[in-house]
């Protein structure tokens, strides 16, 4: 675990860093809710590890999950809800964004990466940031070189907002804030 806490720790993540300055916010791709568990676990213990004040980190950590867009029922599955820990956090720091399952399913399993997967038997991996040159990785790049150029352009951001705009998040003040910040 010390290269994942090297890792974090490079990243500005430190139990130190978590403690002071805004909010952080982990992002992912959830289907069970698994990765999120297994780093919230593993920064508990450097936490205390660090004796850092669990009472101010506590209220700075963010989780947001990118999930599988379904019905909304009382019965619907919703992956914080199988874990104890989001109960540990303030009200608002767990949330999630719902996708239909063909862009989930291509940005979790078919879209070309920059990186390789980062999953938990890797986190003590001392080569885990050792950037990799192969065809694959080489065709992430472009196609995050080419969604960085759409992004910049008036007609996608144009695009975007008004699909925005028909989601029910729309009713959260952080969405409305983006969507100003797009136009």
């Amino acid at each position: 675990m010390d290269s994942l806490r090297a890792h974090l720790a490079s990243a500005g993540l430190s139990p130190y860093d978590l403690a002071r300055g805004r909010p952080k916010v982990f992002v992912d791709l959830v289907y069970t809710g698994g990765t999120f568990t297994e780093l919230y676990g593993l920064l508990r213990e450097w936490i205390e590890d660090e004796r850092e004040a669990w009472s101010i980190i506590r209220g700075r950590l963010r989780f947001l999950g990118i999930t599988i867009r379904e019905d909304t029922s009382p019965s619907a599955f919703r992956w914080q809800q199988t874990f104890d820990w989001p109960t540990e956090l303030p009200a608002n720091a767990v949330r999630n964004i719902s996708l239909e399952w063909p862009v989930w399913n291509y940005l979790g399993n078919t879209q070309p990466k920059l990186t390789s997967s980062f999953p938990r038997p890797r986190w003590s991996d001392e080569n885990g940031s050792a950037p990799e040159h192969s065809g694959k990785r080489l065709k992430g790049l472009a196609e995050a070189v080419e969604i960085v150029q759409a992004g910049r352009s008036k007609a996608t951001r144009d695009l975007l907002v008004r699909h925005l705009r028909r989601e029910p998040a729309m009713a959260e003040s952080w969405l409305r804030t983006l969507v100003t910040r797009l136009r």
